[in-house]
């Protein structure tokens, strides 16, 4: 009979086999990437984060990114759209900044999974055009079953350099990506497991453009997305003062992915 090995990590269906646990594991591809955000109200914007964070910014970051050359796909690609909030999390034994993901739409089953299972981040599935280029014009769209609810532009103003792009490095090269792994019950209300989770990974960016950048969120009825209007809807209806980043970067993602750990 089938028994699970003690220093093996597993997803389900975990009959099948899993594989040994490599604290040291890294995931890596190649990434291109387009991040615009923007300041919103302070108030809206703290509904959606948890009690025991605190929200630095009223601004709420979107980036786009396309995985490509990925190793534990042999290869493979996907898209993404990551929406998050700059916080610092105070709790009993870490305290620690972070971007607090709100949420995270991808264009293919396997990332979603582990994603979700192994570390908390609370990814869903979407489709996520790759990125439409007539230069200097970038855009992309992103839908739920031939309903858009997103769309990012960029327009490219000329390349990042010197020491503006070292500052730039720098910022996305070690970065807390911080995720709310919550597991319910069966046949009960409440959590069967709830922790908050940091996933550190980072960019080794290659090369970066500034430009002027703008995205829509655009409202889903029940009947267009019977499982994700209300968190489009959320996100619509949190108000844009300002577009206070747009970039567009091209280099190499690094993820942690055994590095995970629980905080508290």
């Amino acid at each position: 009979m089938f028994r699970p090995q003690d220093d093996f990590t597993y997803l389900m269906p975990v009959h099948f086999g899993g594989g040994k646990f490599d604290p040291g594991t890294l995931i890596t591809q190649k990434a291109t990437g387009l991040a615009v955000s923007y300041e919103t109200e302070r108030d809206l914007l703290e509904n959606y984060i948890p009690e025991g964070f605190e929200l630095l910014a009223p601004e709420v970051q979107v980036a786009f990114n396309k995985f490509t050359e990925i190793n534990w796909m042999h290869g493979g690609q996907y898209n993404l759209i990551n929406v998050s909030a700059p916080v610092r999390f105070h709790g009993k034994k870490d305290e620690l900044d972070g971007a607090y993901t709100l949420v995270v739409w991808e264009n293919k089953t396997a990332p979603i999974l582990g994603g979700r299972e192994q570390t908390g981040i609370p990814k869903i599935y979407a489709d996520i055009e790759d990125l439409h280029i007539v230069r200097p014009h970038y855009a992309t769209t992103v839908s739920y079953e031939g309903s858009t609810f997103l769309t990012m532009n960029f327009e490219a103003a000329g390349p990042i350099t010197g020491r503006d792009l070292d500052t730039l490095k720098s910022q996305f090269i070690s970065m807390n990506t911080i995720g709310w792994r919550y597991i319910p019950k069966v046949g009960a209300p409440g959590a069967e497991l709830s922790q908050f989770v940091l996933y550190p990974q980072g960019m080794e960016v290659e090369t970066a453009e500034i430009g002027r950048g703008s995205l829509k969120w655009t409202e889903l009825t029940p009947m267009q997305s019977p499982v994700q209007y209300y968190i489009v809807n959320s996100l619509a209806s949190l108000p844009m003062k300002r577009v206070t980043q747009a970039v567009l970067i091209e280099g190499r993602a690094i993820l942690h992915a055994m590095g995970a750990r629980a905080i508290e």
